[in-house]
């Protein structure tokens, strides 16, 4: 007879897992490490200042708010903190201060806590930010400056301070290809929103959280490959085509949005080949606005317009149940 007072009952799950939301997001801070540090290298400390004042008002702003309703604070999970440097990853250098962190306030309250916080948003909340600053502050959005060039830690840069400069969108979407080498795109010594020009170190950061486990290829891999064979196949301008596929794909944020936003949980298919089909979405769209759209870029946008589909993506994908046929399932 076995002795049933030691058999202990709890209800589901019973397997677990050592990882939890704040070691993912810790490994997604690090993975993000080497992408700052060549900002800082390009930009100047002033990267940093804007990605810590970011950070810090994303954090405070979920604290104020779970005070306010009364609710456990969430701070602790680390989501607040990769929300706080995608957001300043996404801003060039010389924007004030004072911006980013308006859309922090935007990203935690509005995107994400309103609808329940982590886990029931239904898009990105840092492009979420993008996206609401971009539509709010357009000149300040696009305002780049050269590598290398000094700027104050904290104020307003002053016009006489920064020397604006083409990004190599800006040239790819007047149909010629950069002036920068493509060695310059891959390392990242050229304009652009402190977060999205080295494409090595976003590299890096992706291959580390594909190693730790914490995404999986088949959304960037998808995104990446749709944006390379589109542009070789269809380039724009009378260029090499090869040159000019290369320059697509190491411009802009194609990196920083396929390994770092584009694989978010919450907004992104559960299943392998939903991913995939996420990722070829967001490729086509990036494509279509680059090439036809009223800004070089389409990322962004791309990315929060498959947000909104993952839905009927993960509707159509989900695995047949086994003994099941579409009639008893109601398809």
């Amino acid at each position: 007879m076995y002795d049933l007072s030691k058999v202990v009952v709890t209800s589901s799950p019973h397997i677990k897992a050592e990882d939890n939301t704040k070691s993912l997001m810790l490994d997604v801070v690090l993975a993000l490490i080497p992408a700052l540090a060549v900002a800082i290298f390009t930009f100047g400390f002033r990267a940093l200042t804007i990605t810590v004042a970011t950070i810090i008002s994303c954090v405070v702003f979920e604290w104020l708010y779970c005070k306010v309703n009364h609710k456990k604070s969430t701070v602790g999970d680390l989501s607040a903190v990769v929300t706080g440097i995608l957001i300043a990853f996404n801003v060039p250098v010389a924007a004030p201060i004072w911006m980013p962190v308006i859309g922090g306030a935007f990203a935690i309250i509005v995107v994400k806590m309103l609808f329940g916080g982590i886990g029931k948003n239904f898009m990105n909340p840092a492009l979420g930010a993008r996206a609401f600053m971009m539509a709010s502050w357009p000149a300040l959005m696009t305002t780049w400056v050269q590598p290398h060039q000094k700027l104050p830690l904290f104020g307003n840069v002053e016009v006489t301070d920064a020397i604006s400069t083409a990004t190599p969108l800006a040239s790819l979407k007047a149909k010629t290809l950069p002036t920068e080498s493509l060695m310059d795109l891959f390392f990242g010594q050229h304009g652009g929103v402190i977060g999205e020009t080295c494409a090595l170190a976003l590299l890096v950061g992706g291959i580390y959280l594909l190693i730790r486990k914490v995404i999986t290829i088949n959304i960037p891999a998808a995104y990446i490959l749709t944006v390379a064979v589109l542009t070789f196949l269809f380039p724009m301008g009378d260029v090499d085509r090869l040159q000019w596929m290369f320059s697509q794909v190491l411009s802009g944020g194609l990196m920083l949005g396929a390994f770092f936003m584009a694989t978010d949980y919450v907004t992104s298919p559960v299943t392998p080949k939903g991913q995939i089909i996420f990722g070829i979405g967001c490729g086509v769209l990036t494509v279509f606005i680059r090439y036809f759209g009223g800004l070089p870029e389409g990322v962004s946008y791309s990315i929060l317009i498959m947000n909104a589909l993952v839905w009927m993506i993960d509707q159509k994908c989900l695995p047949r149940k086994f003994g099941y046929s579409d009639a008893k399932e109601g398809k």
